[in-house]
């Protein structure tokens, strides 16, 4: 009889929204001995129920866009358990969802990393870093993890956050908004300051070997060696086919629009043009005049700070 395979320990990336996630973490999970997986926001609950239905403990909704958000882990279900990403599928993960509807998120997410077994999970999920208590929940559940620290110029990040379809939702959701002049404006620079704050206070927690810091301008602007350099830091093969799996991130049976009942799991523009894009990703120097703001002030001292003391 044979021994069933040992579960390795998944890889958690942690970025502010619109930090190269979806394109990166598809690219690392399209490694040979790796599986990436959409955004799943287990940790955002305690128990399954508090996901299935999106409230909370006390009867309070989650997010107004919480449907979406149960997309993900939706799509992996239907996935790995049928085979299949359909409607009917999906209704069929649902069922499953349902029965382990007094489990707890940690419970369940074992349970797909046991079954994606001897392969290993890499997953983000933005809205994890929302509060400390859903991080300790994800490090409770996976105290040996790896995770990846993925960063993004502060102006380009902010930029791109304001252009995202829902991202003005999300900077109101933060309460990134700058009361200072006579009228408040949307700020996203406030939500880049505050999730890296969030995600350093996290990995102070870790040794040094169990997290890695990775500018994702670098990366891209250096797929070879930057993507050797984090197989090596994962223990995994750095061969030549190894990397160039990974520079194919659109052959993820994730990275694509999924049926017509969870569409999402992942950032949309992703969803629709996934593929690897070659070439240089610059970074607009921090003391550039901001393109949102109205009287073209640049970063905020305290961000300018943080982001030099982060490599930019």
């Amino acid at each position: 009889m044979m021994d069933a395979p040992s579960v390795p320990d998944p890889v958690f990336v942690l970025a502010a929204p619109r930090s190269f996630t979806s394109l990166i973490t598809a690219m690392i999970g399209q490694h040979p001995e790796l599986y990436g997986l959409p955004e799943l926001n287990l940790f955002q609950c305690d128990l399954m129920e508090e996901f299935n239905t999106g409230l909370t403990p006390d009867g309070i909704s989650k997010s107004p866009v919480w449907k979406t958000m149960r997309h993900g882990l939706l799509r992996t279900v239907a996935e790995l358990y049928a085979g299949e990403q359909t409607v009917e599928s999906i209704h069929m993960a649902e069922r499953w969802l349902a029965r382990r509807a007094d489990r707890t998120s940690a419970e369940v997410f074992h349970e797909l990393c046991k079954s994606i077994a001897p392969l290993r999970v890499v997953e983000k999920s933005p809205g994890v870093l929302r509060k400390q208590v859903f991080m300790d929940r994800m490090l409770e559940a996976f105290p040996n993890a790896r995770f990846i620290h993925l960063l993004r110029s502060p102006v380009d990040q902010g930029r791109s956050v304001l252009k995202a379809k829902g991202g003005i939702g999300v900077l109101l959701a933060m309460n990134c908004v700058d009361y200072r002049g006579e009228e408040a404006a949307l700020e996203p620079q406030i939500l880049w300051h505050d999730t890296q704050v969030q995600i350093l206070r996290f990995l102070d927690k870790l040794p040094d070997e169990q997290f890695v810091t990775v500018r994702g301008e670098d990366l891209l602007n250096d797929l070879d060696n930057s993507l050797g350099a984090l197989c090596r830091w994962l223990g995994v093969s750095d061969d030549v086919e190894a990397i160039a799996a990974m520079k194919r991130p659109e052959e993820s049976a994730y990275s694509c629009l999924g049926p017509a009942n969870a569409r999402l799991g992942n950032d949309v523009n992703f969803l629709r043009s996934p593929a690897l894009r070659e070439g240089g990703v610059t970074s607009t120097p921090l003391d550039a005049p901001l393109p949102w703001r109205a009287d073209a002030a640049p970063l905020h001292p305290r961000v300018q700070a943080l982001a030099r003391e982060l490599g930019y």
